[in-house]
């Protein structure tokens, strides 16, 4: 654990009201600086400098930078995923996706440098998983129940114990390779070559697939249920 988030301990008696617009303030500040510095460069100090607060009230507070700075993520989430219920499996995962994509390119880069720092502050790498992934795990979880109960997945694919590892590698590592994040287009085509199969999704074949004939949508002559091959064109009759 890191010197600074063990030098106070948390507290909660005695705290001062603050009205929702300097605590707002505030929160912005520690995440502007989070993302400017780094979590091992970030303290008490700098944020009380940017917003003119008393470091003793920030403190008092908060306790700790790593409460302090979860407490700044959970206040500052936008998005959510726990109303998805689309009605199947792939259009809950398409959706939350897309709603991942729509924050990735600010979330991802300070997820990166909170998940450097937890390395090294236990307390700090528990927190961002209680606000930050297992509320989303938990969604998924819910949602391949709903699909196992529906039959559009065989009871405890192997592969659902994997997904939210597989989701999180997509998005933090697209950055590194290719300089981009990963937006709702890139999570659409892995959710087609990776999701899918690795479920045993059945894509619909009829008009309701709404992506069908959208560019990069799914392929008509792929196999909805093994990978296999596509079946080859009928042979036109003679005439």
């Amino acid at each position: 654990m890191s010197g600074e988030s063990a030098a106070v301990a948390p507290r909660t008696a005695g705290r001062g009201k603050l009205t929702p617009q300097r605590e707002r303030e505030l929160y912005e500040a520690v995440l502007e600086l989070l993302r400017e510095r780094g979590y091992d460069a970030l303290t008490m100090d700098a944020v009380a400098a940017r917003t003119r607060a008393s470091k003793a009230t920030l403190y008092r507070q908060w306790g700790t930078k790593a409460q302090f700075v979860v407490a700044a993520l959970r206040h500052n989430k936008r998005t959510t995923l726990a109303d998805i219920d689309t009605g199947t499996l792939l259009g809950d995962i398409r959706e939350m996706a897309r709603r991942v994509a729509a924050d990735s390119e600010e979330s991802t880069g300070l997820l990166h440098a909170l998940l450097h720092a937890g390395q090294r502050d236990a307390e700090l790498l528990r927190a961002v998983r209680e606000v930050l992934v297992e509320p989303e795990t938990d969604v998924l979880t819910i949602a391949l129940h709903r699909a196992e109960g529906r039959g559009e997945i065989a009871p405890r694919v192997p592969a659902t114990d994997y997904l939210v590892h597989a989701f999180m590698g997509a998005i933090m590592t697209r950055p590194l390779f290719e300089g981009t994040h990963a937006d709702a287009e890139y999570l659409d085509r892995f959710i087609d070559a990776v999701v899918i199969p690795a479920l045993g999704l059945r894509v619909p074949d009829g008009p309701d697939d709404s992506r069908r004939n959208e560019p990069g949508g799914p392929d008509p002559g792929r196999s909805r249920t093994d990978g296999s091959a596509p079946a080859p064109p009928e042979e036109p009759a003679d005439r």
